[in-house]
């Protein structure tokens, strides 16, 4: 048997049709890597992987679209920069 490494992520929102929304973006994206399901306002993302590292990418992939659903929504108002990025 092989053990598989697991991750659950959640996204609440404010706003019903903007969680439909979000989810409704992403999951064309997701095919059959990423399970998800909308419980209430919330986006419950569920994924597993044979390997941490390809988990880890599914995660990274999955994170890209939902911050692209969620600029398209008018959610995000500021870029993401990273720690490394960031001027002291």
């Amino acid at each position: 048997m092989i053990d598989l490494y697991t991750l659950e992520i959640r996204f609440p929102y404010d706003d019903l049709k903007v969680a439909e929304a979000v989810l409704a973006a992403v999951s064309p994206e997701n095919g059959d890597y990423v399970d998800a399901e909308l419980e209430g306002k919330t986006i419950v993302y569920r994924m597993q992987a044979e390997s941490a590292g390809t988990l880890r990418n599914t995660a990274d992939d999955l994170l890209a679209c939902i911050k692209t659903a969620e600029e398209s929504a008018g959610l995000v108002s500021e870029p993401l920069i990273e720690p490394e990025e960031r001027p002291e």
